[in-house]
């Protein structure tokens, strides 16, 4: 159904993934200011890879790598987990494949991992991203001010979290409208 993949984030990717972190298209919406040397990208990878509280996977559109997708602060006992993605290709921005990855995330989320909350949380300036995730289910719960200091600058976030039972209600509007059929 899905022409987006998600594929486990191996060794054979840290390099380019290191240079869409480093990047000012990505870099600038992620908590971390990020330049990262190879050295770096290697002891990053080690850490997640070895780790039950993440999943990493890169995002391959039409068999092309795009971007990355990560699962954080994965807690089955609480049964939720965090999560966020970014396209390192920004010439396909607009094309809707930000609602494709963000489909195949809340099904993998829900139906493989049988978790029952979704969280995440964005740059109160970045609308865009807000009104999708809210296009989605999510809901606004909070709004952290100066949550994130990078560049010498606070920035207020807002924290957004979507229900099993919610999705469910969307998850057939969703997919047709992503998909065109059940």
């Amino acid at each position: 159904m899905s022409d987006v993949e998600l594929l486990p984030l191996t060794e054979d990717h840290l390099e380019m993934v290191r240079e869409w972190r480093n990047s000012v298209e990505v870099n600038n919406y992620m908590y971390t200011e990020v330049n990262a040397t190879p050295p770096q990208q290697i002891k990053w990878f080690k850490y997640i890879d070895g780790s039950d509280k993440y999943k990493y996977w890169v995002v391959y559109y039409e068999h092309k790598p795009l971007g990355v997708v990560n699962l954080a602060d994965i807690d089955y006992q609480m049964r939720q987990c965090s999560w966020a993605f970014y396209l390192g290709d920004t010439s396909i921005r607009g094309q809707g494949i930000g609602s494709k990855i963000e489909y195949n995330v809340i099904t993998h989320v829900f139906d493989e991992m049988d978790l029952n909350k979704l969280n995440c949380e964005v740059f109160v300036t970045n609308d865009g991203v807000i009104r999708m995730h809210e296009k989605f289910g999510f809901r606004r719960e909070a709004y952290y001010r100066d949550h994130c200091y990078k560049n010498n600058n606070y920035y207020d976030v807002v924290g957004l979290g979507l229900l099993r039972r919610d999705w469910q209600k969307i998850e057939p509007f969703m997919r047709k409208k992503l998909y065109g059929s059940g």
